[in-house]
């Protein structure tokens, strides 16, 4: 099988040595996703959900690029800063996931890159064909 890199084209991508995704044959891996736009502004800072919807939106779009799309998650990955906000990450993750019902995992951690993101999301999806 082969391996493609996809890149998103931030600096961090060369300086840390990682990929946005990586696609071997059916199987697409997307990096943890936070609510950052291209110009590196936070999208909904102090709104977990708005936060989650971003990064989800943002995955959607990422898959796309790589060939596949939300029916083929299989398993998504939530971090999250404040376990207590679990209900609006996840009312947030059923709009997008709902019907598909990937296995899912989220759990607290102590702090993610900046202060300002609540929830970082990275997935696995399988392209079936």
């Amino acid at each position: 099988m082969k391996r493609e890199n996809i890149t998103s084209g931030t600096k961090w991508e060369t300086e840390v040595g990682y990929s946005r995704v990586v696609k071997i044959g059916n199987l697409v891996f997307v990096s943890g996703t936070t609510s950052v736009d291209e110009d590196g502004n936070i999208i909904g800072a102090g709104d977990v959900y708005t936060q989650t919807k971003f990064v989800l939106q943002k995955i959607e779009k990422t898959l796309k690029e790589a060939g596949a799309g939300l029916t083929d998650v299989v398993r998504t990955r939530m971090f999250v800063k404040d376990i207590n906000q679990w209900e609006k990450i996840g009312k947030a993750h059923g709009e997008f996931f709902r019907d598909i019902k990937p296995a899912s995992t989220m759990v607290e951690v102590s702090s993610l890159i900046d202060n300002d993101l609540s929830v970082e999301i990275e997935v696995d999806a399988v392209i079936i064909e």
